[in-house]
């Protein structure tokens, strides 16, 4: 079974992702900021990661920029799902690491299709 990490300060759009995911068939684990997303990410191998931007103590471009410079852990895809829709956010969140920007709200059928994409589920 995939294990996903879903990062982000809101409750409800945690919940949101999980039941999604899970509905999937996905195991789900979740972080409410960039600094618990970090130390998860360092002890616990994950399939993907879905980062949200806007977080406090440390964003989601903050997180995945210090997550690729690891070089001890499995370097697994991550989507960011933001509300910030500029082309400059989404420049900065490839810069970041990002496999895949997307706006929120996310739409069930197209974050899954993604999902399946960057885990290489797909035919």
């Amino acid at each position: 079974m995939k294990h996903i990490l879903v990062i982000d300060d809101a409750a409800t759009v945690r919940l949101y992702h999980r039941n999604i995911l899970e509905t999937a068939g996905y195991s789900v684990d979740e972080a409410i900021n960039g600094i618990e997303a970090l130390e998860k990410a360092l002890v616990t191998s994950y399939d993907l990661y879905i980062v949200d931007v806007n977080m406090p103590k440390l964003d989601g471009y903050g997180f995945l920029k210090e997550f690729r410079r690891q070089e001890d852990v499995l370097q697994s895809p991550a989507i960011m799902v933001t509300t910030e829709a500029g082309n400059q956010d989404k420049i900065l969140g490839y810069a970041s690491g990002a496999n895949l920007y997307m706006t929120k709200p996310t739409k069930p059928n197209q974050l899954l299709s993604y999902v399946r994409l960057l885990l290489g589920e797909v035919a």
